[in-house]
């Protein structure tokens, strides 16, 4: 039997989405803490909030599978390949941003209002991900794949 595990391309997404996970919290938690002034105890890739609540960033929380959905997109899609290669990068990032976004999100519902958490993650914050990658798409087809006639 075939070990998947052993496969490197899982190598390479493993060590991938320990990097998104670490620069995920890293950067939220700074939002959270520097800019909202939401006081927070960080325990291993957790948060905890002053009302005891709090979030774990773990591997599905990383955005790897958003950013690979938009940049396979952009890569299937028509288009000059000299402008797929700005715009895939800063599409990623533009996802990467919206991730922070959702858990920055996710913090203040978990701060401000605990049982609403599980619904907004499950709704609100992923729906705003997909959100901005049809966004990103259509304008990718309205204003930049667009043929000049």
């Amino acid at each position: 039997m075939i070990n998947l595990h052993s496969f490197p391309f899982f190598n390479w997404m493993q060590i991938a989405s320990v990097f998104f996970v670490n620069m995920l919290y890293d950067q939220s938690t700074w939002v959270v803490t520097n800019i909202l002034g939401i006081k927070i105890t960080e325990i291993n890739n957790s948060f905890y909030c002053q009302n005891g609540s709090g979030l774990a960033i773990n591997d599905s929380c990383s955005g790897i599978k958003q950013i690979m959905q938009f940049a396979l997109l952009m890569l299937i899609f028509p288009g000059p390949w000299k402008h797929k290669a700005w715009f895939i990068p800063l599409g990623m990032f533009i996802v990467h941003l919206t991730n922070v976004l959702r858990v920055v999100i996710l913090t203040v519902v978990t701060e401000h209002s605990p049982a609403n958490v599980k619904y907004t993650h499950d709704t609100w914050v992923r729906i705003m991900f997909y959100v901005v990658i049809f966004g990103l798409w259509l304008i990718w087809v309205e204003k930049i794949a667009v043929k000049k006639t």
